[in-house]
């Protein structure tokens, strides 16, 4: 568990839009920044980011967070991977609880730290090997883009890391995949007279190596074991490098291998990214979504490549939401991306990604070429092949065009498909409501609060009412404040305390309202007295209605005395000793 003081602290030195601005290039506009969001296509700013209370939100999409919910949602991190990349680039250690360490292996710093070092050692080595050299020349690889991706090259010699690591039997070698060990105990490098290509996760760290043999060894590439840093089915070759211009471009094309990637880039093609060795994944396509709008798979054009295109557009159909496309691209059997760009440049490669088949072209089209179209028996094959694909599309107007043109194509009603396919409407579940009670009223505290925490030491909580989430949202960060210290802390560290809490989506919500209307500084003691105010209303009116409910049932004479004295002053019956409802 990461300390909520090391967060306060990293929130501190983190400028928000110093990190923004390192993404997404942010103008000026009054009091804050703005840019074009880089979480939706749009044309005009929508999205703000506040200097002052270190807070992103965005107008048209609603995306909105702290420095660490950015760093999440813009590369795709988890939570204690967004906090260790900020406090990399704050100078901080990040603690770590001693009881969470992994007892059974080396931990992920130590591997990671071996990686980079293996990566820097093969890079060398890159420079060593003529063979090496004139293969890359040889694919029309330049030094520049050579360096771009790491590339290096590991020796023939069956122990050739023992020069770049002081002890070549460490654990860590062998946890990281680099070193092997045979049945009688000799260890041995996995990688030798390889062409290597350095696998980088989202923060740009080396979490595993391809390597393209040099001559006629098998296999022709060979991929790092899965180990605690990489897991092949969640991770792309070439995504770091190509983050700017899939940004630019708002498409990403996947390849099959990484030479395909890397003569693409050479070509000036850089939005192009490689699965490693696995069919693409339902994790790789949301990976890329996060990304862009828009995913071309290029393959070859090939039994092979189709093979792989279909395997692709079935792991696709659940991970693709609304608003996002993914096309097909088949390039001549006898070519692959690497061949076709340098035949035909970037322009005649990228005029094939424009003109890609959309996804539903190509699954009746493969759908129709199993079936005979010319009988009945084939139309009504082509349905019930259709059916599983169609009921795993999580997207209503896509899942509405397919079975139209199942329809037509297969002589059926779009009522009967939708019958024959078993389809119900997707489910659109709406937030659940809590009931409330003055919610403008409530809202407006939480904003108040968010605004000028030191405010939550002197609101009296016995006023608020007891079944409203957003009463339960004030009352807990009334209580973050109050174990954050004096001074409190600015609200973005606020909000990243209540991280995974009931009444983190009402805060949020209130911080975002909160970007588009603050208070105005001079008004927020007057704002506050009105709302306590109206709140110790609030709550002699809940105090009376339990009276007046208790009286219809039992009568005056059944309240106790206290109670009638309270309830005869609320009605207007004057009496010495009466008290006031508190």
């Amino acid at each position: 568990m990461i300390p909520e003081s090391f967060i306060q602290e990293l929130l501190h030195r983190i400028d928000v839009v110093d990190l923004i601005d390192g993404y997404v290039p942010l103008k000026k506009a009054g009091a804050n920044y703005a840019a074009c969001c880089p979480f939706h296509s749009e044309k005009s700013p929508s999205f703000t980011v506040s200097p002052t209370k270190q807070f992103y939100h965005c107008f048209g999409c609603g995306a909105h967070g702290t420095a660490i919910g950015f760093l999440m949602e813009y590369s795709g991190l988890g939570f204690i991977d967004a906090i260790k990349e900020l406090a990399g680039r704050a100078g901080l250690q990040v603690p770590e609880n001693e009881d969470r360490r992994p007892h059974d292996g080396p931990r992920v710093t130590a591997l990671t730290e071996v990686m980079a070092r293996a990566a820097k050692y093969y890079y060398e080595q890159l420079k060593r090997s003529s063979k090496a050299i004139d293969y890359l020349k040889g694919r029309g690889v330049s030094g520049e883009i050579a360096q771009k991706f790491g590339i290096g090259y590991a020796p023939e010699g069956g122990q050739s890391l023992a020069a770049a690591f002081d002890d070549y039997g460490a654990t860590e070698l062998q946890a990281a995949g680099l070193v092997g060990k045979s049945e009688d105990g000799r260890l041995y490098d996995r990688f030798r007279d390889r062409v290597m290509f350095p696998i980088l996760n989202q923060k740009g760290e080396v979490i595993a190596f391809g390597g393209r043999v040099l001559g006629e060894g098998k296999p022709k590439y060979l991929n790092s074991p899965e180990t605690p840093l990489f897991e092949k089915g969640r991770e792309v070759f070439g995504l770091p490098q190509a983050r700017a211009a899939l940004r630019e471009k708002d498409t990403a094309i996947v390849v099959e291998g990484y030479m395909d990637v890397v003569a693409l880039a050479q070509h000036g093609v850089g939005n192009a990214v490689a699965t490693l060795g696995t069919a693409t994944t339902a994790t790789h396509v949301q990976k890329l979504l996060r990304q862009v709008d828009r995913i071309v798979y290029c393959f070859d054009g090939d039994a092979a490549g189709r093979k792989a295109a279909w395997r692709a557009l079935e792991n696709s159909l659940e991970a693709l939401p609304e608003q996002k496309s993914i096309g097909f691209v088949f390039l001549p059997e006898a070519d692959d991306p690497d061949s076709f760009v340098r035949t035909h440049g970037r322009e005649g490669f990228e005029l094939k990604i424009a003109q890609a088949t959309p996804l539903s072209e190509f699954l009746l089209r493969e759908l129709a070429a199993h079936c005979d179209m010319t009988s009945a028996e084939g139309k009504a094959r082509l349905v019930a092949e259709a059916k599983p694909l169609l009921g795993r599309l999580q997207t209503p107007l896509l899942r509405l065009q397919l079975v139209k043109r199942l329809a037509e194509a297969s002589g059926f009603s779009q009522a009967e498909v939708e019958r024959l396919c078993d389809l119900r409407p997707i489910a659109r579940p709406a937030p659940a409501r809590a009931p409330r009670q003055a919610p403008s009223l409530l809202r407006s505290l939480l904003r108040l609060l968010l605004q000028r925490p030191q405010l939550g030491k002197d609101l009296p909580l016995d006023s608020l009412p007891d079944n409203s989430a957003e009463a339960r949202a004030v009352r807990q960060l009334c209580a973050a404040i109050a174990a954050s210290g004096d001074p409190p802390p600015p609200y973005a560290a606020l909000l990243e305390r209540m991280r995974g809490s009931e009444d983190e989506n009402i805060l949020r919500e209130a911080a975002a309202e909160l970007m588009q209307q603050p208070f105005a500084e001079e008004d927020i003691a007057a704002e506050f007295e009105g709302a306590v105010q109206r709140l110790a209303e609030g709550g002699h009116k809940r105090e009376f209605a339990v009276l007046q409910e208790k009286v219809q049932k039992l009568g005056v004479a059944g309240l106790s005395g206290e109670e009638k004295l309270q309830y005869l002053q609320a009605i207007g019956v004057r009496s010495p000793a009466v008290k006031p409802i508190r």
